[in-house]
């Protein structure tokens, strides 16, 4: 066993007993590089990692190989999921030295003396094939290149630094607010890279980009819903388990990529929902339905919190545990085969290596989903009862703050939408998880395994949580999770706020020093930390009446923009959420102790303004409330008392239904 072998990590530890004389990050590693002035090997992957498993078999556990790395290299491998703020930095550099989009596995060659990337790729074949060099030739080249250039090497570095300050730490031109043209720039250019045919954008691979259809939905609806029947109907989805693949491969979304992550499965439920609920949509809201259905029996673990994902490979083989042989089919359903075989692609060709992966005919456009029938869902019960006797694909049982976060505010989210508390219940029992387990000394850890939590939480963790926090607030009032709301917001300003320039860093002022304080705005495979941080600190001063938190919000908001002017596609989450800010929503406060009859209100609320309103349903008994809460008090007399305000500023107290409607329009 090598230097992994103490690891919470999954994907550290399925390397554990390779060859290779791999180190976690930390000092020990850094420091042995420098006292023996060899270059570093990066490797950064994740456990649900394709590429990652097929590196690892042909080089990381060939002796030969391990013995080259060994002798050239100080190894340390990095779980991009514990360690964002690494895989942040060095996705950059391998952007800059390559020219070319990273990925994972993101193999990279630092300097010893301050982890300076000097050379990097992503995946490496043991053998020269498909234009790539072999890794083998790759290790020698790139140590050879340190000994012999080392002269060369401080102008490298001085640029390379200036260019990773510049796309990294956010290096702003001067201040621009929120411009509705630049809006429409984004929607424009999405509109060019919508696949008219298939929906969504581009070709393939195709990824959902769940925050670009948000931005669409205001004007382009039936696009939206086009995208989202589509996704439904092909393979992204598991027909059979449930859940959302992590990508299609092809561009009419057959083929996924076989895993399955958390955060995917997130953002695409709270989609769903919002826009089944706002648009009256039952096909939509049946698959939001599905997908928190899935999240809550396959992801979610007994004590409450989240999985982190589920690997594409099983037994060594791609998406083994998902396809099928029309014999398969056949011997367990019968007589019921041929129409089953029409409705989910087994009567056409073999669409995955011989096999069939189960695909459902694509909607026409503004064409709703067909429900399975009764008969229907027996039969996929019958294939999932047969597919559960597989080797089942590795699940990285880690639980992370940021994701589970996303997944608390979206099941919150949905269960409000759609009338289904259970949803609700299933988001408390993991927010109550990250609370007792994540949260010491008024900080957050970013992740956990078998009940250890480790690493200082980063700014999603926080500012998810923030936002997770204040949509549960919206669903049921707790007096502790308010408490909890504003401990987080004064987390933020303390430890992450950029007080110069306007937005938050990604790591605490007190986290380790690295080549570089990333402050970011863009969307990624996340949203952004930033705007979604922004966005919840402006619902919590609106609530509290906080103008230190507004202050903030704004700010970052502000600097998101100045970001957006650059790339305004990448910036979809700041686009929408400058918009909602400059249209000012309002937000309600109903104070009684009749929950019956405030729950009647929430319902009309709801009927009356979607999902754009949030509504605070607070017991009359509750006392010394923070900020101007307290004076948003319950009228004598009154079984609910409603308040119905924009920003800080509210209504005068409505007592009977119609009034509060009429304060409402």
């Amino acid at each position: 066993m090598n230097r992994l072998h103490d690891a919470t990590s999954p994907y550290l530890l399925q390397h554990a007993d390779n060859p290779v004389d791999w180190y976690p990050w930390g000092e020990d590693a850094l420091a042995r590089a420098r006292a023996e002035n060899k270059p570093i090997l990066l490797s950064i992957g994740y456990s649900a990692c394709h590429w990652c498993h097929v590196m690892a078999h042909e080089s990381f556990e060939d002796a030969d190989i391990a013995a080259l790395m060994n002798r050239l290299f100080i190894n340390i491998k990095v779980d991009r999921e514990e360690r964002p703020d690494l895989d942040k930095i060095y996705q950059a550099a391998h952007q800059l030295l390559t020219q070319a989009n990273g990925g994972w596995p993101l193999t990279m060659f630092l300097t010893p003396d301050d982890q300076m990337p000097y050379f990097g790729g992503t995946y490496f074949p043991n053998t020269p094939r498909h234009g790539r060099p072999g890794f083998a030739d790759v290790l020698q080249r790139v140590a050879q290149a340190y000994r012999e250039r080392g002269g060369e090497m401080a102008d490298f570095k001085h640029n390379m630094r200036a260019a990773l300050d510049a796309q990294l730490a956010g290096a702003e031109d001067e201040s621009a607010g929120f411009e509705p043209a630049l809006m429409a720039r984004a929607v424009m250019q999405f509109r060019q890279s919508f696949d008219t045919r298939h929906g969504g954008f581009g070709g393939a691979p195709k990824f959902p980009h769940p925050e670009a259809l948000a931005l669409l939905l205001t004007d382009h609806a039936p696009l939206v819903e086009f995208s989202l029947r589509a996704m439904a109907a092909g393979g992204l989805m598991d027909h059979v388990g449930g859940g959302f693949y992590r990508y299609s491969t092809d561009a009419h979304w057959s083929i996924p990529h076989f895993e399955k992550m958390l955060y995917d499965n997130a953002a695409l439920l709270g989609l769903y929902a919002q826009v089944g609920a706002q648009r009256g949509l039952d096909d939509v809201q049946a698959v939001a339905c599905a997908t928190a259905e899935w999240l809550i029996s396959d992801m979610q673990d007994a004590r409450g919190g989240f999985h982190s994902s589920i690997d594409a490979d099983a037994a060594g083989e791609e998406g083994s545990y998902y396809v099928w042989t029309r014999d398969e089919v056949q011997s367990l359903l019968g007589a019921d085969y041929a129409g089953f075989a029409e409705q989910y692609g087994l009567a056409g060709a073999a669409n995955f290596e011989g096999r069939w992966h189960l695909r459902r005919p694509a909607p026409g456009s503004n064409q709703p989903l067909t429900p399975p029938s009764a008969t229907t869902l027996a039969q996929l019960r019958k294939l999932h009862a047969a597919r559960a006797s597989r080797v089942a694909p590795a699940r990285d049982d880690k639980i992370l703050t940021s994701w589970n976060a996303l997944t608390i505010r979206a099941l919150a989210s949905a269960g409000r939408l759609l009338s289904r508390t259970d949803f609700i219940a299933a988001a408390e029992r993991a927010f109550d998880f990250i609370i007792q387990h994540h949260w010491r000394d008024g900080r957050l850890l970013a992740t956990s395994r078998h009940g250890v939590a480790s690493v200082p939480g980063y700014l999603d963790d926080h500012g998810f949580m923030l936002a997770a926090t204040v949509e549960l607030l919206n669903c049921r009032w707790r007096r502790g999770d308010l408490e909890f709301a504003v401990a987080l917001a004064d987390v933020l300003l303390t430890q992450f706020e950029d007080e110069q320039r306007g937005g938050f860093y990604f790591t605490a002022r007190d986290h380790e020093a690295l080549l570089v304080r990333v402050r970011s705005f863009s969307d990624d495979a996340l949203p952004s930390g930033n705007v979604m941080s922004a966005t919840a600190l402006l619902e919590l001063a609106h609530l509290v009446g906080d103008a230190r938190y507004q202050r903030a919000a704004e700010r970052a908001l502000e600097a998101a923009m100045q970001a957006a002017h650059r790339a305004p596609p990448a910036h979809a989450s700041a686009l929408g959420a400058n918009f909602r800010h400059a249209s000012a929503p309002p937000h309600v406060l109903l104070r009684g102790d009749d929950h019956r009859e405030m729950d009647q209100w929430r319902a009309r609320l709801a009927q009356l303004a979607g999902s754009d309103i949030t509504c605070y349903a607070i017991p009359s008994d509750e006392k010394a409330l923070p900020g101007i809460l307290d004076s948003r008090a319950a009228q004598a007399g009154a079984t609910v008392t409603a308040y119905v305000c924009r920003g800080t500023h509210c209504s005068a107290p409505a007592t009977s239904i119609d009034d509060f409607l009429r304060a409402l329009k």
